[in-house]
C-alpha cells in the first residue's frame, strides 16, 4: 500500500497552496491502514520536498511554483499527523509525480515481494495518476482506493478516475477493498 502526497503542504489548506479538504480522503485511507497495519501489509508513504526547489524541480517547478515551499526539513512536508507514520513505514521523498521516478520505491517493492500497489492520496490528476501509470508499466497490478484519493477539482478527478480504470488501474471502493485487506498479509 502506498500514500501519496498528504503531506501538510496538501492537506494543511495554507492560503499560499490550493491545497485543503482532503479530510474524507484522510478518513478512508485510516480505514484501510487499520486493516493493513496489523497484518504486516507494507505500507510506503511519500512526500515532495526539494533541497533547493528552484534547482531540483525542474521544468515542474516552473509549471507549478508552490512546489518552492516544499522544502526538506520543514512542516509543510511532513506526513498529516493524522496519519501517523509509524515505524518500519518508510517516507520515500520524491520530486516529481511518479513515486517510481528516481526514488527506490520499486526496489523496497520488488524486496518484498510485492505484486500489487494499492493506491491512496493526492492528487488524482498528478501524482497518483503517475505512480499508477508506472506501477502498471513496471508489471505490478495497480489498485487505486476510489473514496482516498483527493483532488482540487472534482472533474479532474471523475475524469481521471475514469480514465485510470480503463486503462491502467483497477478503481476499487475501499468497501470492497477492506475485505481484500483482511484476507491478505499474516494476521
Amino acid at each position: 500500500m502506498i500514500v501519496i502526497d498528504f503531506s501538510r503542504a496538501f492537506t494543511g489548506g495554507q492560503s499560499e497552496f490550493p491545497g485543503g479538504n482532503f479530510a474524507e480522503e484522510i478518513r478512508q485511507t485510516l480505514r484501510m491502514l487499520e486493516v493493513a497495519r496489523p497484518r504486516g501489509i507494507p505500507i510506503f508513504f511519500t512526500t515532495i520536498a526539494y533541497e533547493d526547489p528552484s534547482r531540483d524541480a525542474g521544468m515542474w517547478g516552473k509549471k507549478v511554483p508552490w512546489l518552492e515551499h516544499c522544502r526538506i526539513g520543514t512542516p509543510l512536508v511532513e506526513i498529516d499527523p493524522l496519519l501517523e507514520v509509524k515505524t518500519g513505514e518508510p517516507v520515500i521523498v520524491k520530486r516529481f509525480p511518479s513515486a517510481f521516478y528516481d526514488t527506490d520505491l520499486e526496489s523496497r517493492l520488488r524486496g518484498r515481494d510485492v505484486d500489487t500497489l494499492l493506491i491512496a492520496g493526492c492528487t488524482t490528476s498528478v501524482c497518483v495518476r503517475a505512480t499508477a501509470i508506472d506501477a502498471m508499466q513496471r508489471g505490478f497490478r495497480a489498485i487505486v482506493a476510489a473514496e482516498a484519493v483527493g483532488e482540487f477539482a472534482a472533474d479532474l478527478h471523475a475524469v481521471h478516475l475514469t480514465d485510470l480504470d480503463a486503462r491502467y488501474a483497477d478503481v476499487v471502493s475501499v468497501e470492497e477493498l477492506i475485505p481484500y485487506l483482511e484476507q491478505s498479509g499474516k494476521a
